[in-house]
């Protein structure tokens, strides 16, 4: 009798070891596509058999196993970050190049083209009130290009000042629903897999603004690191990022425009961590990419450069030259040239935005004439043609023409997109990648799960039927052995 009673014992425990085997692969199929899920296993144990020492054997069911690779987490955030950081650097370096069309009919190089043209007519007829006039437009044609590209340029720091603001809001409420997660995780002793789903989903959703690493601790809870180094969130804690403008300390040039800054929870300067990701990107282009042209404490920045070198070589030739001679007697002095362009000249960093054509000049002030000797009627219009192809250093742009020059600030803006919409093109491919091979070591394979399924059934089934037959045989030694029967 003991002998039925104790397989009894067998055949239940083995049903709801088998029953639970079954309900973790409904759970897997059910998230087969469930952002963050990883398989999940339940693994079974035999139990001793010794018939002396009362040990009937069996099985029974152990832990619920997470097949969830860490390796393999990391290495998708890694290129979900290295995703995220080119295609805003995309998004950011189109905008900048459509400032620099060099193809277009408007823009700095059609009114460079426009001017010079106006001065080689200029010095067919130096005396033309028409020609000078031509002259005077196409030089405030020239001034209002470099003032709209550099507004452009700043409306382009003032939405990057925006996006980095949103980036960080959004970086400290995935961190905040991260550290919500913890809080249920740990409360759970770390055993719920639709919660470590949400956690993983949610880690891997941050990294695209921020490079972080993601550390599993023994209650379930993560603990985030921004760049391995600046915690986000640990057990229950979080700790927020804050954005803010800031002008360094002893500025080479005073009034320029602020740079960004992003400090840690401790109001640390974080800046410099942040290399990566939708974040990273966007510092890298408001603290570097657009300084170098409109400049900041410490830098000019090309365009203010090009802006004043090219204002102050036509204001250099004009100066040199005369409006008109002296009278033959020398009663009547000649009349000197004056300056076509003015900017600012107490701030470095708004030339470009400043320069405009002198308010108070008018045509018949425009110097037409070369004292020498030898004196050249039209000797000003011509050499100031000729800065179109420039054949002296005087004359030229750091070697180059002021033509070229500008070329050069559209290329160094064509090769940066270039160069990130190749990186994008990389990332995308190594992020799906990742993402397979993350698939393959801890996603659901649903062929997988089904032979398993099978076979689980097929033992349930087994052991229900052994389970039927030792209770009808327990059943009939009952009524064998009750009293009054035959």
């Amino acid at each position: 009798m003991s002998g039925i009673v104790s397989s009894l014992y067998v055949q239940a425990g083995a049903l709801n070891a088998f029953g639970q085997a079954i309900s973790v692969i409904q759970a897997n199929v059910a998230n087969a596509s469930t952002p963050g899920y990883a398989s999940q296993t339940q693994t079974l144990y035999a139990l001793p058999e010794d018939v002396a020492l009362g040990y009937p054997g069996g099985v029974m069911a152990g832990e619920v196993v997470s097949s969830r690779n860490q390796y393999a987490e990391q290495s998708v955030r890694d290129q979900q970050t290295a995703l995220g950081g080119s295609t805003q650097n995309v998004n950011s370096l189109t905008n900048l190049q459509s400032l620099f069309d060099v193809t277009g009919t408007s823009g700095i190089s059609t009114a460079l083209s426009s001017l010079y043209q106006s001065f080689s007519a200029w010095a067919q007829t130096p005396s033309d009130g028409n020609a000078r006039q031509t002259v005077l437009t196409a030089a405030s044609n020239v001034a209002t290009a470099f003032q709209q590209t550099a507004s452009g340029l700043t409306s382009l720091a003032v939405n990057a000042n925006q996006q980095l603001q949103q980036t960080v809001s959004q970086v400290n409420t995935l961190v905040g629903q991260i550290q919500q997660l913890n809080t249920l995780a740990a409360g759970s002793n770390g055993n719920d897999a639709g919660l470590d789903a949400e956690l993983n989903a949610a880690i891997e959703n941050l990294s695209q603004y921020v490079p972080v690493t993601a550390t599993k601790q023994p209650d379930g809870t993560y603990t985030v690191m921004l760049n391995g180094q600046t915690p986000l969130v640990s057990g229950t804690q979080q700790y927020d990022l804050t954005f803010s403008l800031y002008e360094p300390d002893n500025p080479t040039y005073q009034n320029a425009p602020p740079l960004a800054q992003v400090t840690d929870g401790n109001g640390n300067d974080i800046t410099s961590d942040i290399g990566g990701g939708q974040l990273g990107a966007l510092l890298n282009f408001r603290n570097t990419v657009l300084p170098s042209y409109i400049g900041d404490a410490n830098q000019a920045g090309s365009l203010n450069t090009l802006a004043q070198q090219f204002a102050d070589t036509v204001n250099g030739i004009l100066t040199s030259g005369n409006i008109s001679d002296a009278s033959p007697d020398g009663t009547v002095p000649a009349v000197p040239g004056v300056p076509l362009f003015t900017y600012d000249t107490t701030n470095a960093t708004n030339m470009a935005a400043s320069l405009s054509v002198s308010s108070t000049i008018t045509p018949d002030q425009l110097a037409a004439i070369s004292p020498g000797p030898p004196e050249v009627s039209n000797g000003v219009p011509l050499a100031l043609a000729q800065l179109e192809n420039p054949q002296s250093s005087a004359e030229q742009f750091n070697g180059e023409s002021y033509m070229e020059a500008f070329g050069d600030l559209a290329s160094q803006a064509g090769n940066l997109l270039n160069q990130a919409t190749e990186k994008q093109q990389v990332a995308q491919s190594a992020l799906t990648q990742a993402q397979n091979l993350r698939q393959q070591e801890s996603g659901v394979n649903l062929d997988e799960q089904a032979v398993s399924l099978v076979e689980y059934q097929r033992a349930y089934e087994a052991n229900a039927e052994m389970l039927t037959v030792l209770n009808q045989l327990m059943q009939d030694t009952i009524n064998i052995l009750a009293p009054g029967t035959a």
